[in-house]
């Protein structure tokens, strides 16, 4: 199965628990595919300050709100590695479904969503009692999962079905299926919790999805193959990026139409924005490279050099710092987002994946 990386990533401080935020340091959680572990790195010092042994083939890495737990999905064993966050330490291996890829937690920290994208299901883990208190049938080979910021609803991406699953999280059973375009990738859903973005990646659009009817409202043209979406924290502009076309489609969201095209670098593929909304960083896999796109004008103010073909990329909470990983480095990158510049580049075990950043605690 061709796993997808994970798609836009948007940290809204105000679905954070937060105290203290400013001045602290976060951590981030590196999961090293090849090596089997959790790479941990403070984002204070950018140097790693632990190396956790996890299960096969780590895939991605989601923290709670609070950031006291994380959890890792580990894509070969079946299972998900949870982190004391305060220790970085192991505290329980929760079995799941085959090929766990993705991972999202609710808002209030409660129940942390697992996408098993061999066994077409998704596991709900009780994160106080961290054991499984659900298991949800979904579509063919699920990829991906969004929550709303209410904490309601759970939308599924079903890759080979076309369709998504809306899970009520009250009972944790499937409300409805809404087909949308060729091969769904990436959801994101609106701040204000009312419009979840669809990427369809062999339909060259983007579904938008009604949530209080659970209807698609419009279909939205926008480039070759699109893969991820994210939507700006004050909930103006949505960013998809066409991973065949070299092109970012800006969407204003009030309208549900493509308002710029933005050319970047070869094989666009995952986004990070930071929380004031100014800024949109593209990872450009071919290319090497990241386009810095300026929000106000939707044109690429910077494109930074990088080491190698970048997989993955983060932002911290205050917004200071992007991480990018590198598999063929085995090493992950600093970008200071004042300058635009790569500040370092850390060894990150073996085949750095997909990134997670907590809270600064």
């Amino acid at each position: 199965m061709n796993f997808i990386a994970r798609c836009g990533l948007v940290l809204f401080l105000s679905c954070l628990s937060i105290n203290g935020l400013f001045g602290l340091s976060s951590k981030v959680y590196v999961a090293d595919h090849a090596g089997h572990a959790a790479t941990v790195i403070d984002t204070a010092t950018n140097t790693v300050i632990a190396t956790v042994t996890v299960g096969s083939m780590p895939q991605m890495t989601a923290i709670t709100p609070d950031g006291s737990q994380a959890y890792v999905a580990n894509s070969s064993s079946g299972n998900v590695t949870v982190i004391d966050t305060s220790t970085n330490t192991v505290s329980t291996t929760v079995t799941v479904g085959t090929s766990p890829i993705f991972i999202s937690i609710t808002p209030d920290g409660t129940q942390a969503y697992v996408v098993n994208a061999t066994s077409n299901n998704v596991s709900v883990i009780n994160t106080s009692t961290n054991t499984v208190a659900a298991t949800i049938s979904v579509g063919s080979s699920p990829q991906y999962l969004a929550i709303t910021p209410d904490g309601s609803k759970v939308y599924v991406a079903n890759h080979n079905t076309n369709t998504i699953s809306v899970i009520d999280t009250s009972t944790n059973t499937v409300t409805t299926t809404i087909t949308t375009g060729s091969t769904p990738t990436c959801i994101a859903i609106t701040p204000d919790g009312t419009q979840a973005l669809v990427t369809n990646n062999n339909a060259n659009s983007v579904s938008v999805i009604d949530v209080s009817t659970d209807t698609v409202s419009t279909t939205i043209s926008v480039g070759s193959h699109p893969v991820s979406v994210a939507i700006t924290p004050d909930g103006t502009k949505g960013y998809v990026t066409n991973q065949s076309s070299g092109t970012v489609s800006a969407i204003n969201i009030s309208t549900s139409t493509v308002s710029s095209t933005i050319t970047v670098g070869s094989s666009p593929k995952n986004i990070a924005i930071k929380s004031d909304s100014s800024k949109v960083y593209v990872e450009n896999v071919n290319s090497k490279t990241v386009s810095v796109i300026n929000t106000s004008t939707n044109t690429v103010s910077s494109t930074i050099s990088l080491i190698n073909n970048p997989f993955d990329i983060a932002i911290t909470p205050d917004g200071t710092q992007v991480y990018v990983s590198f598999p063929g480095s085995n090493k992950v990158s600093v970008i200071n987002t004042s300058t635009d510049t790569v500040s370092t580049s850390v060894s990150a075990g073996t085949q750095p994946w997909e990134l997670g950043i907590s809270v600064a605690i």
